[in-house]
């Protein structure tokens, strides 16, 4: 198989991304990644990742397939939702305690740590604005994190959080409910929601 073939392959299969590693597998050489970002071919976003040069980086997408286990979340999950007044300055990921992020991972990001146990709780698929997939916490757990990290989070976003939830039709107070629950901060979302709904 050619080497444009091959490209064109892993870039059907990966969305647009071409990894060192999955070139590798599919028989190309380092050299001819770097001949092919020499000659214009492809661009390097980031180490080890490739994308074609009239594509544009989607910064979220190429930060998972980086750590696939990163999950977004706060201003991000609430970005990802369309109920951010405005994109984040910083991006935020929530990783389990027991992870973290290689000193050479690329972007300015704010990392939350939490407990292994409650780390999965609220994971869910959504298409970045550039219509790729990533994994980002629903809405209840989004809520309940805001709420959970307020003093870390200027007040306009936690209010708007909680504003354009509880405007919501298909919001879902029982798992927003028990969310709390797990999380402790029951007392605090029952006087927000009090002031909104």
């Amino acid at each position: 198989m050619a080497t444009i073939d091959i490209i064109e392959n892993l870039i059907k299969r990966h969305e647009s991304i071409i990894r060192t590693s999955d070139a590798l597998e599919a028989g190309l050489s380092r050299t001819t990644l770097s001949k092919m970002e020499r000659d214009g071919k492809l661009v390097r976003v980031a180490r080890g990742q490739y994308i074609l040069p009239d594509e544009l980086p989607d910064e979220l997408f190429l930060w998972q397939k980086r750590k696939p286990l990163l999950v977004y979340s706060h201003e991000t999950a609430l970005f990802l939702h369309d109920m951010a007044e405005r994109t984040p300055a910083k991006h935020s990921i929530t990783l389990p305690s027991n992870a973290r992020l290689s000193a050479t991972f690329p972007g300015d990001l704010k990392v939350y740590l939490i407990k292994p146990d409650l780390f999965e709780l609220g994971i869910d698929t959504l298409r970045t604005k550039m219509g790729h997939k990533v994994r980002c916490y629903n809405l209840e757990r989004t809520v309940c994190d805001i709420l959970r990290s307020r003093n870390k989070i200027d007040d306009q976003t936690v209010f708007a959080a909680i504003k354009n939830y509880a405007g919501l039709r298909d919001k879902d107070l029982v798992k927003l409910g028990r969310y709390s629950e797990v999380f402790n901060i029951t007392k605090i979302l029952r006087q927000y929601l009090e002031v909104l709904l």
